[in-house]
C-alpha cells in the first residue's frame, strides 16, 4: 500500500490502480507502481521544494517587522515591570511577576537601526535587569 501526501498526482488514470482519498491523502487500491513512480516522485520533489521555498521566505523579515517586533518587546517589558509594582505596592513578593519579567527579558531582542529607539530599549532593558537584581538581594537577605 503506497500513501502520498495531498499535492500528489491527480485523478486515477486508465491504466493505473483505483485510488481513495482519506482526510486529504491519496492511498493506493492496487499492487502494480509501473509508469506511476516517476510522476509520484517528480510531484514529491517539487512539493518539497515548494516547502523549502516557503520555509525561507519566512525566514526573511522586513526592517518594518524587525522594529515592530522590538517595540512590542520593550512594551511588553514595561507591562511586566508594571505588574510587578503593583505586586510590591499590594505587599506581595511579586514571585510570579519577577519570573514573567525575567523571562521577557531572557527573548531575543530584534537589532533595529535606529539609534533613538536602540538607546530606548536599553534603557528598558537595563531597568528591568535592576528590578530583577534588586529582587535577588532580597532574597538572598531574607
Amino acid at each position: 500500500m503506497k500513501i502520498t501526501g495531498p499535492y500528489g498526482p491527480g485523478p486515477a488514470a486508465p491504466g493505473r490502480p483505483a485510488r481513495t482519498t482519506t482526510g486529504g491523502f491519496a492511498v493506493s487500491q492496487g499492487s502494480g507502481a509501473g509508469s506511476a513512480a516517476p510522476a509520484q516522485a517528480a510531484s514529491t520533489t517539487s512539493g518539497l521544494s515548494d516547502v523549502s521555498a516557503l520555509m525561507a521566505l519566512q525566514g526573511v523579515e522586513s526592517p518594518t517587522e524587525r522594529r515592530r517586533r522590538a517595540v512590542r518587546r520593550g512594551g511588553g517589558l514595561l507591562d511586566r515591570l508594571d505588574e510587578l509594582k503593583l505586586a510590591l505596592l499590594a505587599g506581595e513578593s511579586g514571585e510570579a511577576s519577577l519570573e514573567r519579567l525575567s523571562r521577557s527579558l531572557r527573548e531575543e531582542r530584534p537589532e533595529d537601526p535606529d539609534p533613538a529607539l536602540t538607546g530606548l530599549l536599553d534603557q528598558i532593558d537595563l531597568r528591568a535587569a535592576v528590578e530583577l537584581a534588586k529582587a535577588e538581594v532580597r532574597r538572598n537577605a531574607a
